[in-house]
């Protein structure tokens, strides 16, 4: 799997690049390197861009005691007893331990000494030292970090070290081919330029929610994490970040976060200490061609709300289970993956306009943007209330691998269900059957098929079988995963019978 060979490029040192506040895009004054789209050699522009880019090393003290095994149980006045109690007392007041690591990044800001890296460069470190280009090496205080989307803004004295500063450029603009330059210190060797091209774009690697990085074959290793990628105007357009290997080094499919990407965060890092990201306050999931033939939707795109949470603004402003949202303040989702990045850059406390689709037909909503960070520490994120229908009873649905039960005081007490949980219980799921693929199992709960509520087995059954004779292409249904508040939407797709053209 994909997730099991990503490796966070830590163990490496840090180049400072060095940023305009507050961080627009700048032209290069050197002029490009290549004539009549002919690359001669990267030479100029690896020198003037490596004083930009720093190392950094991090120490975090442990307790020499800590990893240490208990004193073994003893028969009383054992030799042995008094052996170990010695040993033990001898190694308690021993020196802590300090463990370091070696990671990349880049000065934004050259006259008051900010520096952007990785957040899992310096993550959980009591001691952050950056070393310049010329050796030098200064401590570093932490401004502030975003898990997220792994960012950290890191600050110096600038005072008497001759600090340079490169400008942030346009990543939207970069296209698959184009030539990128990396600089880091892989495997701690030091400063070391690496060039290759933009091998694909808005690539989603499961790191975090806002996933969105940039591909390239440019030789990326561990300690590169948080070195800046340049394009061929010395302006950086991405982070690198992780890579995609087997043997934990480079194979040439490395990852950089874009540099639009990052600017937001960096300028809520360095104005607030923390990340202010705009909430809309639904759970998503992407648009099938099964789930938008099922709603009336033309083709399979925008987001699809699969719940929402209770007092969130998507809330007040009208959203329900089953909307597809299409628009966000004027940018369409083509995907699902691009709600939570285009809400998030939302500025809080704005009104905006959503654009969904609902029974069949577009529609308008207006919504006041909250704060995520605080809907996370109020815990609103965790309170969803899913459209809960009421009673059932039993039956098979064998076409799509279902049998179906009614949810009993037992079944309650089994799965853990709430006292108002009411909906059709799935009893079992027939093996490599349509139920089976599309990933339902015992215990879960169906709340709506065709988005209509129901309550009873012969109701999920009398749906499905006009969705048939209509000649649907699925069954849309809404499941409750184990009734534990989780829901989403699932598209059962029919069997294909003999005659059928679809």
């Amino acid at each position: 799997m994909l997730r099991s060979t990503l490796c966070l490029a830590v163990l490496s040192a840090t180049f400072v690049v060095t940023l305009q506040a507050p961080f627009q895009s700048a032209q290069a004054k050197t002029p490009p390197i290549s004539t009549n789209g002919e690359i001669h050699s990267f030479a100029d522009l690896s020198e003037r861009l490596l004083p930009s880019v720093v190392n950094i090393a991090t120490k975090q003290k442990i307790g020499a005691m800590e990893n240490m095994p208990d004193m073994p149980d003893f028969p009383p006045g054992s030799p042995f007893e008094d052996f170990f109690e010695e040993f033990m007392d001898r190694h308690r007041g021993s020196p802590e331990q300090a463990p370091s690591s070696l990671g990349s990044g880049f000065i934004i800001d050259a006259e008051k000494g900010y520096i952007v890296t990785n957040n899992h460069v310096i993550a959980n470190s009591e001691e952050i030292h950056v070393i310049l280009h010329d050796d030098q090496s200064v401590d570093a205080e932490l401004v502030g970090t975003d898990e997220k989307t792994d960012i950290a803004v890191l600050k110096i004295d600038p005072k008497g070290l001759d600090l340079k500063a490169v400008p942030f450029g346009d990543s939207a603009v970069m296209r698959i081919g184009d030539w990128v330059l990396a600089i880091g210190n892989p495997f701690g060797l030091g400063g070391t330029v690496t060039a290759g091209i933009i091998s694909a774009r808005s690539r989603d690697i499961q790191a975090g929610p806002y996933d969105d990085f940039i591909q390239t074959d440019a030789s990326i290793n561990r300690g590169n994490s948080g070195g800046p990628m340049f394009n061929t105007n010395g302006e950086v357009i991405g982070i690198n970040t992780a890579i995609y290997s087997p043997t934990g080094g480079s194979v040439g499919i490395g990852f950089a976060i874009p540099a639009n990407l990052a600017k937001p965060v960096i300028n809520q890092l360095l104005e607030y200490g923390r990340t202010r990201r705009g909430w809309l306050g639904v759970r998503i999931q992407s648009v099938s061609e099964e789930i938008a033939e099922s709603l009336g939707l033309d083709n399979a795109r925008g987001a699809l709300v699969a719940s929402i949470s209770k007092d969130s603004p998507a809330e007040k402003a009208g959203f329900e289970a089953g909307d597809i949202i299409l628009k966000f303040n004027g940018q369409k989702i083509e995907e699902m993956r691009d709600l939570p990045r285009i809400v998030a850059e939302t500025l809080i406390d704005s009104k905006v306009d959503v654009e969904i689709w609902r029974d069949g037909k577009a529609k308008n909503l207006k919504v006041m943007i909250g704060e995520l960070e605080k809907a996370e520490e109020e815990g609103k994120l965790d309170d969803v209330t899913p459209t809960v229908p009421q009673d059932a009873k039993t039956t098979e649905i064998s076409n799509l691998g279902l049998t179906l039960g009614s949810i009993t005081s037992s079944l309650r007490e089994q799965f853990g269900y709430s006292d108002d949980l009411k909906g059709v219980f799935v009893a079992a799921v027939e093996p490599n059957s349509i139920a089976d693929r599309q990933g339902l199992s015992t215990g879960d709960v169906i709340l709506e098929v065709d988005q209509k509520d129901v309550s009873t087995p012969e109701q999920v059954e009398k749906i499905v079988k006009q969705l048939e004779k209509d000649k649907s292409r699925a069954a849309l249904m809404l499941v409750d995963v184990q009734g534990q508040g989780s829901v989403r939407f699932v598209a059962l797709k029919f069997p294909e019978k003999d005659g059928d053209k679809k």
